[in-house]
């Protein structure tokens, strides 16, 4: 479903990913707040349209300014457990992992997702992007499925 918003205008671009991290200090009294904070917070969005002829607004936040664009639910990538690890098949995230300088720490912590939380797996992408996981955990990259607002 897709959502009008603003956001900033150097973000402002078609396909860009970006997680809503919520209200900052410099949104109180912004007589914009209802038309920004209309998101989920922690929630991945993708940007699929700018509003034509939108007036640039000034914001206390972005430099810039920001911008009205349509933005909806996008999915995440992730590393979950092999076992059942389908498309269709609903899963968790295996945990936090400590180990920063792997390559696949952004998909065992990604943002946009929750740990003990169920996600359905929309497609399985293969192998992760470790050669093992410190963990000893036996992993599979996946997309988890967008949710819907």
């Amino acid at each position: 479903m897709t959502t009008v918003t603003l956001i900033g205008d150097r973000l402002a671009e078609e396909g860009r990913e970006f997680v809503f991290g919520g209200e900052a200090a410099g949104c109180e009294g912004c007589p914009y707040r209802s038309q920004c904070l209309n998101l989920t917070e922690g929630r991945r969005y993708r940007v699929t349209g700018l509003r034509e002829n939108a007036q640039l607004l000034d914001c206390a936040m972005h430099d810039k300014g920001v911008r009205a664009v349509e933005v909806e639910p996008a999915p995440v990538r992730a590393n979950v457990a092999s076992r059942g690890a389908y498309a269709g098949s609903k899963t968790e995230l295996e945990g936090p992992c400590p180990h920063t300088q792997c390559p696949s720490h952004e998909f065992c912590v990604p943002d946009g997702a929750e740990f003990e939380t169920e996600y359905r797996i929309a497609s399985v992408d293969g192998e992760p992007p470790h050669d093992y996981c410190h963990l000893d955990r036996d992993l599979t990259l996946v997309e988890l499925e967008a949710d819907d607002e």
